[in-house]
């Protein structure tokens, strides 16, 4: 057995003692033979333990709070250039390194896995030409289509303000007044709206975007994310038995399967439109509450990908995560969908709030590529060299001053 490793300070100082302070008298219990003085300001030991302590959490996802996550791989399967010329996609059998994230969408943190409620199904790819989020929920629709209701749709899913308890009165007020939001509310009061596993429910991109080939010709898109593992639900009954015996079953069942190398995997899927086609059909491509008809628009595979690590810490991997839709890559964008054009600005301002400014140097969030970014520098935890003594605006390499290559932040490489 390999020596523990020695006790020290956040700055590296050797601790002798884990669990001594320092006081101010010399006197000792009786008992304990320990000092009965006052404390000694100096002690910083004491003080940088219970510093970071008292800082330790941060702000809980408004949305999104509870969740399970993995590293995986995907692997393109078709050839699906002719439509998209991202990068990472141009050869069958090439793989790109992701991390995965499920959740339930309006409950805590602390909240039961078993819920009913949708869950959140978010997939970075560390590609070469930079982060790509696909920000997804396992259902193929959502309540809203306008995103100014957001905000109120999710505070029916919050406590009352008077009562700090949950409201029924709130959730269905809303529901009954939204009658957009029916075709969600059928998704969730069937046994979709409770899976039985994270590992056993699909995920869709719900929002519509345009993908681009090299010659810039667009399609419009949705995307399907089908589980080789199947798709498994709970009753009403279990759904409730397992919240109150084991709220935690999802998590420890995605983190159990992988340990034990039953590498959970989905098949990806493209539904295509193009501009004519949506200009036929008796519903926007813009809204969130309507799906495309299979027979109309058939699914298309391109890849697959698989979940075969688990994090090795829970909050610096899972809990530091960062997602949004606006992190993309060259061969996609967003469509004119206004629920995702606001997720587009939400997302990423949430980050900012809850992880910081410069949250995209978290090692689970940065990309694999070097990032040359002069005009985005210093901030609340740069830590990544700061682009050394580069100019901080845009052109800085015609400048006398010797261009400093960036440092790159992540050691990510693709399998």
């Amino acid at each position: 057995m390999s020596n523990p490793p020695t006790y020290t300070t956040s700055q590296g100082c050797p601790i002798t003692d884990a669990f001594s302070t320092q006081r101010i008298s010399a006197t000792q219990d009786f008992k304990s033979k320990t000092p009965i003085g006052p404390l000694l300001l100096q002690d910083f030991k004491l003080i940088d333990s219970l510093a970071h302590f008292d800082r330790e959490r941060i702000p809980e996802r408004v949305v999104h709070a509870k969740g399970a996550g993995a590293h995986g791989v995907f692997e393109v399967t078709d050839d699906i250039t002719d439509i998209c010329s991202a990068k990472f996609l141009d050869t069958v059998g090439k793989k790109t390194k992701i991390f995965t994230r499920f959740s339930t969408v309006g409950g805590e943190k602390g909240s039961s896995d078993s819920a009913r409620d949708p869950r959140g199904f978010s997939t970075k790819f560390y590609t070469e030409d930079g982060n790509l989020d696909l920000v997804y929920n396992n259902t193929p629709v959502f309540f809203i289509r306008d995103p100014t209701k957001f905000p109120h749709f999710i505070h029916t899913q919050k406590r009352n303000p008077a009562t700090n308890c949950k409201d029924a009165n709130m959730f269905w007020d809303y529901l009954t007044n939204n009658p957009e939001s029916l075709h969600q509310v059928m998704y969730l009061f069937s046994n979709r709206g409770t899976p039985n596993s994270y590992r056993k429910m699909n995920g869709y991109s719900g929002h519509t975007y345009k993908w681009y080939n090299a010659k810039g010709e667009w399609v419009f898109v949705q995307v399907h994310f089908i589980s080789n593992q199947g798709v498994h639900n709970m009753t009403d009954e279990e759904a409730g038995d397992l919240s109150g015996k084991d709220p935690d079953f999802q998590t420890m069942d995605l983190y159990k399967a992988i340990e034990q190398g039953d590498y959970p995997s989905w098949e990806c899927y493209v539904q295509t439109m193009t501009l004519e086609e949506a200009k036929k059909q008796p519903f926007s491509v813009y809204d969130l509450t309507k799906v495309w008809p299979h027979k109309d628009f058939p699914l298309r595979h391109f890849g697959k990908f698989t979940l075969n690590e688990n994090a090795q810490n829970y909050f610096a991997e899972v809990e530091q995560a960062a997602f949004s839709p606006s992190h993309t890559v060259p061969g996609m964008e967003p469509s004119n969908d206004p629920v995702l054009q606001s997720r587009l600005f939400s997302y990423p301002d949430t980050h900012r709030h809850r992880l910081g400014v410069n949250y995209s140097q978290i090692p689970v969030n940065c990309p694999m590529r070097a990032v040359f970014a002069p005009q985005i520098r210093d901030g609340s935890m740069m830590v990544n060299g700061n682009l050394g003594g580069t100019p901080n605006y845009a052109g800085a390499y015609n400048c006398p001053v010797q261009y400093q290559a960036p440092i790159k932040a992540s050691s990510k490489t693709p399998e």
